[in-house]
Order: structure tokens, then sequence, then C-alpha cells
């Protein structure tokens, strides 16, 4: 005799939890739990249940968490993709249907060593919640969008700076980290040759250290681009300094042992205009803040 109750149980639409594979994509992205959470203003606790509550509707397990780090198993990877065009339809669904009064254009200003890995995915998110606004990604020097923020040309700034001005906040604070060709040798040399873009803000400071450190330098490579400075940092012809953590994949940091000083550490600190006239600039510089971890804000007087 045939089991209807079970034919029906089994032909029942079972639906996947949309938020759960937001931050299923999120530990994608970003490469583990923490950073993740720190991107979607979640706890840590909050994103791993969100995971285990994926893995348990699906039966599957879609995280190796047996390395350092986490993995994406076999039947994770083949989520990712459906995850992200459901996730993709769900976003342009919601926006069309709840911001179509919103458009316009916004300026951000970001320095050229900064804009990844955050602010692609900023675009992102924004693009999915405003898809009528136009958002103007400034790529430039700190002191150039400070001045540029000053007469008006953008609407929010971030900088690469030692402290932070009024009206700024501070999202965080990396250190400097001495990058070369992989497995370059060029850093033994002495005088240390050094390649640095004309207006870099770094580029006093790690003169300052190399002098009180007694190690003799040049200038040997000086360009208005930064693609010139990390191609010649990438052929082994000179030494640069980065922030941690923004260093591009045909550099690496150099491992010197205490040969060359420690650098001194640097704020990220971001600036806008009174987003209190526009939800659209509220919640772009939410989104901003939310990419470098910040939950709570701290604007400086």
């Amino acid at each position: 005799m045939i089991d209807m109750d079970f034919i029906r149980k089994r032909d029942m639409p079972r639906n996947l939890d949309m938020t759960a594979l937001r931050s299923f994509v999120a530990v994608a992205d970003a490469g583990g739990v923490t950073r993740a959470s720190g991107f979607l203003n979640l706890t840590q606790s909050a994103v791993s249940m969100q995971l285990k509550r994926l893995e348990g509707s699906l039966g599957l397990e879609l995280m190796d968490r047996s390395g350092r780090t986490i993995a994406l198993t076999a039947s994770g990877e083949q989520l990712l993709g459906y995850a992200r065009r459901m996730l993709s339809l769900n976003d342009e669904v919601y926006a069309r249907l709840t911001h179509q009064d919103f458009e316009g254009e916004i300026v951000l200003g970001v320095p050229h060593d900064i804009v990844y890995p955050a602010i692609p995915q900023v675009l992102q998110r924004f693009h999915a919640e405003y898809p009528r606004v136009k958002v103007q990604l400034l790529s430039s020097f700190t002191r150039s969008l400070k001045e540029q923020f000053v007469r008006g040309e953008c609407d929010m700034i971030l900088t690469t700076e030692d402290t932070v001005d009024a009206g700024g906040e501070t999202l965080t604070t990396l250190p400097l980290v001495w990058i070369g060709a992989p497995g370059g040798q060029i850093w033994k040399q002495r005088p240390l040759r050094l390649a640095f873009e004309h207006r870099c803000i770094f580029r006093s400071g790690v003169q300052a250290a190399l002098d009180k450190a007694g190690i003799p330098w040049e200038m040997a490579i000086e360009s208005e681009q930064s693609r010139t400075i990390e191609a010649s940092v990438s052929a082994d012809l000179a030494v640069h300094a980065m922030i941690e953590g923004t260093t591009p994949p045909y550099v690496e940091i150099i491992q010197h042992g205490g040969a060359l000083p420690t650098l001194a550490k640097v704020k990220i600190n971001f600036y806008c205009g009174d987003a209190t006239k526009s939800p659209v600039i509220r919640d772009l510089a939410a989104l901003v803040r939310q990419s470098f971890g910040v939950k709570q804000v701290h604007a400086v007087a």
C-alpha cells in the first residue's frame, strides 16, 4: 500500500534561509568567520550558528574546519555559485521595490593602497541596496583627498595618517611592513634602494626610521603612479612599505629578521559630510565602517 503521507512530506517544498546563505557567502569571501562577522556586523557566534543551521537543513558539511583556516568542502563549493545567484536576485528584488525614490551620485575618495579588499565589497552591497545611485570612486593620495574633501568635491573619504583631524574617526590602526619581490634579495643591499611615489605619506617616516637605525638608503625609484612603484618592487629593483594586509599578490612581506627597522603603525581614518541630510549617504557610510569592523562610531570633536 502506498504511503501518501510519506509522498506528501517528501514533495513538500523546503526553503533555504537567506540570512544563513548570506553568512555562508561572507565567510567564503572573507576566508574566515572573524572577518565575515565584522563585515556583516554580527558576532562570530551568530555567524557560526547560521552556518551550522544551513548545514543542518541541507544535511551536508559545507565547511572544512580541520585546518587552521576554514575551507569549502566540495558541497560548499557547489552551493557557493547558487548562493551568490540567490542573494543577488533577492537583493535586486528588494532594492527595486523599496528604494526607487533614491537616485543621484555620491563621491567616495579612497587612497590607492586601501581600495582592496574592503571597498569592492562595499560598492557591491551598496549597489544592491540603491541600484539607481552612482558611486564615483576617486583613488588618490591622502593629502589630495583631504584637499578635495575640504573643497566639497568628495562626500566622504578614507585616509591613511599618523593622527586624525577634527571631524574624523579612526576605523582601525595597522602596521606598515616592508615589501619586496617574492624571494628577492635587494633588501640586503646597502645603501638600501627605496621606491616611493612623490606624494606618499609614508615616505618621510620610512626614511626617518632608516636614519634612526643607521641604515644608509637611496631613493632609487620615484613616480607619480603606484603601478610603477609596484612593478619596480616586484622586479626586485627596490623595496617599499605598505599597510599590512594590503599587499598585492606579486610582492611579499620581507622576512628580514630584524635587519630592517620596525615601521610605525598607521591609522585608517574616515571623514564624512553631514550624513543626517541623506539616508543614502548614511547607509554608504555605515557599510564603509562595517567593512573595517566598526560597530560603534566615536567622532573626534
